[in-house]
Order: structure tokens, then C-alpha cells, then sequence
């Protein structure tokens, strides 16, 4: 995940007539993450979908070294069809062999309609899906809502390798995550 970097240069959001922030900027270098948090509706999720480049931002620019993956509410995985074959599919575009999908808790789940999994299930096959596109820069959404204690350990385990390996991180989360380097965004210093 050689030369993967983040930077965001005073940006500003604005949703509707609302300005959610502005002024906000960071820099992530190689194995670097950081928590972007605050309360809900203060911009969090604009955040991220500004870093991803599905939200044009007010002002200020965003620079993505390294191909982005996006983890957000939506899995992206196919309701009607089996877990296994509905990552399948993914695997073919992304061109992954093996996911941790013992570490995620879904091997015995492969054979179940994607719409038949739990809340906590969903989010699991979403991450197997984020690792499987191999992408240096991780943009996570509230990747933790949903999951219970042991699967939240499991999401910061896979953070921290994926830092480990050269990757950056940005996080999203009103919930506590432990990351490495511990850098944090409070949205609400940002506030407009």
C-alpha cells in the first residue's frame, strides 16, 4: 500500500441551507487513522462522503492517495442472493481469493439470502467486501453500529492491520474505536 495518504484542506459543508462545518482540516500519512466524531446530524457521514467524492464540499479540496474504499449503511451486496455468491461477485470485479471470513464470523453463513442476515451480520459481509477490495485509503461510516463487543474488537483489529500494512484509515463514529495513533476530529470544534 505503498504511498497511501490522505489530506483535507479547510473544508466546508453544507446541506440545504445548513452549514454543518467549515475550516476542517488533517492529514493522514502511510498507517495512519483517525475518528471523526460528534453527535448525529453534526456532519460525520457528509465527511466522509466528501473524502470519497460522492459530496462536493462548500470549500476547501480533499487529495486521496491511493485508491478510497467506502464503508458506509448500505452493504452493497445483493439481497436475494446468498452471502457466498453475492460476494462472488465481488470477488470477480476486485479480483480477491481469500477474505478473513472466519475472523468476520461468516463462513457458516454463506448459504443465507443476504436479507436474511442480522443488522450485525450485514455490516460484517460489508467489511468483507471492504477488505476485499485491497484499497490503501478506508473510509468507515458508523462502522461499528449494529455489531456487539467481539465484532467491534474484530473491526479494530482489522483497522489496525490494515494500518499496519501502509494503509490509512478515517473513521466515523459517535461510539468509542480504538485506533492506531489515536488521532480525533471533534465535528462540534468545527461547528459553523
Amino acid at each position: 500500500m505503498q504511498g497511501a495518504s490522505l489530506k483535507a484542506t479547510d473544508l466546508a459543508c453544507q446541506r440545504g441551507e445548513r452549514l454543518l462545518f467549515r475550516g476542517l482540516s488533517f492529514a493522514l500519512a502511510p498507517g495512519e487513522a483517525m475518528q471523526v466524531a460528534g453527535a448525529n446530524g453534526i456532519g460525520k457521514s457528509s465527511l466522509i462522503r466528501m473524502v470519497a467524492g460522492l459530496l462536493r464540499p462548500l470549500a476547501g479540496t480533499v487529495e486521496c492517495g491511493g485508491a478510497a474504499a467506502l464503508l458506509d449503511e448500505r452493504p452493497a451486496l445483493d439481497l436475494h442472493l446468498p452471502l457466498g455468491k453475492a460476494l462472488a461477485f465481488w470477488a470477480r470485479i476486485d479480483g480477491w481469493e481469500d477474505l478473513p471470513l472466519g475472523l468476520l464470523g461468516l463462513e457458516n453463513l454463506l448459504d443465507v439470502p443476504v436479507r436474511y442476515l442480522s443488522t450485525g451480520q450485514k455490516k460484517r459481509a460489508a467489511l468483507a467486501r471492504l477488505v476485499g477490495q485491497s484499497a490503501p485509503v478506508w473510509l468507515l461510516d458508523e462502522p461499528l453500529n449494529g455489531l456487539d463487543r467481539a465484532a467491534v474488537r474484530m473491526v479494530e483489529t482489522l483497522v489496525a492491520q490494515h494500518c499496519v500494512a501502509g494503509g490509512v484509515a478515517l473513521v466515523a463514529s459517535h461510539q468509542p474505536i480504538a485506533l492506531p495513533g489515536a488521532n480525533r476530529i471533534d465535528l462540534a470544534e468545527f461547528a459553523a
